[in-house]
């Protein structure tokens, strides 16, 4: 078993290496001059299962490509078997067709994937479950609800929660987590009357009094998060705290947030944190990397990945 770090998210895989007890392979991943990718794998890994850890995350064409010929290069080492282990898998948002002549870039990326010689793909909390069958090999889509909950009841202890999805697509997201605290359930309404009118958010469920927790699977301008953190404030919420599984925070989304009634937001690491993202007061970062280690442990060894979270 051998693990290949790529540059997305460096600390992620050193710190799943040290878990393993493994030290990760020496690789050389540079730009020409022209910004072209260059990989040169500097072990021997013929016959051997290698796992390349790298988010396609911002900038994203960057350390897509980076991912794409780092497969070629195992593939062409003559690797046994090489899983792509994509803790946040970008382009997941293009998972249908939204207008005419649009495209389905998830499926695109997926078959760039199958394409550069990844024999499985390891990712967390796809955006849309059903990007697993864009795929023509195996996926293991990991889940961050478990830890999430782990940290929810520890920081929780005692205090009236209640679970919020801050839209009507992510409610099957928040009434899994809902159901594991016993939790009651909340809904954002988020509807735009006509052009040019702000949106009016509604809350559906009785939250005053509440402390309210917003779950998502991503986090990019914050603009709808905290719009619902203002509408929960408006019903009642004694405080509004959010758990995020992907921080993307793009632009000016962690100012938003530091001005926002959200009182603190708690994302995991499958996105190397920014400088501002590291020096925000009311932003934290749970690791995933013991949950990727033990997947990738469970894939080595051929046992079952999905008992982790039975």
């Amino acid at each position: 078993m051998k693990i290949v770090a790529c540059n997305s998210n460096r600390p992620l895989a050193e710190e799943v290496a040290s878990i393993l007890g493994l030290r990760p392979t020496k690789a050389i991943i540079r730009r020409f001059a022209d910004m072209e990718v260059f990989v040169e794998i500097q072990e021997n890994v013929r016959g051997e299962d290698v796992f390349v850890i790298q988010s396609t995350s911002f900038p994203a064409n960057d350390n897509l490509m980076e991912l794409l010929i780092t497969l070629d290069a195992l593939r062409r080492g003559s690797a046994r078997r090489v899983t792509a282990v994509v803790p946040y898998f970008g382009y997941a948002r293009q998972d249908r067709k939204s207008g005419p002549r649009t495209p389905i870039s998830a499926k695109l990326v997926a078959n760039l994937i199958t394409e550069a010689g990844a024999n499985r793909v390891l990712t967390l909390d796809l955006h849309a479950g059903q990007i697993q069958g864009f795929f023509d090999i195996p996926v293991d889509n990991l889940y961050a609800a478990p830890l999430f909950a782990r940290d929810i009841q520890e920081r929780f202890a005692g205090r009236d929660i209640m679970i919020v999805s801050p839209d009507v697509g992510g409610v099957l997201r928040a009434r899994s987590l809902a159901t594991r605290l016993n939790a009651d359930l909340a809904i954002i309404d988020k509807r735009r009357e006509r052009a040019g009118v702000s949106e009016v958010m509604n809350v559906i469920g009785d939250v005053e009094g509440r402390d309210c927790i917003l779950i998502d699977d991503i986090c990019d301008s914050g603009g709808t998060l905290c719009n619902a953190a203002v509408a929960l404030s408006d019903s009642g919420a004694t405080s509004v705290s959010t758990y995020i599984t992907h921080g993307v925070l793009s632009g000016g989304a962690v100012a938003r947030i530091a001005d926002s009634p959200i009182a603190m937001m708690t994302i995991t690491d499958s996105i190397q944190a920014t400088e501002a993202v590291s020096h925000a007061t009311n932003i934290r970062q749970l690791s995933i990397a013991p949950l990727l280690a033990e997947a990738m442990k469970r894939i080595s060894d051929e046992s079952s990945v999905s008992s982790l979270f039975d």
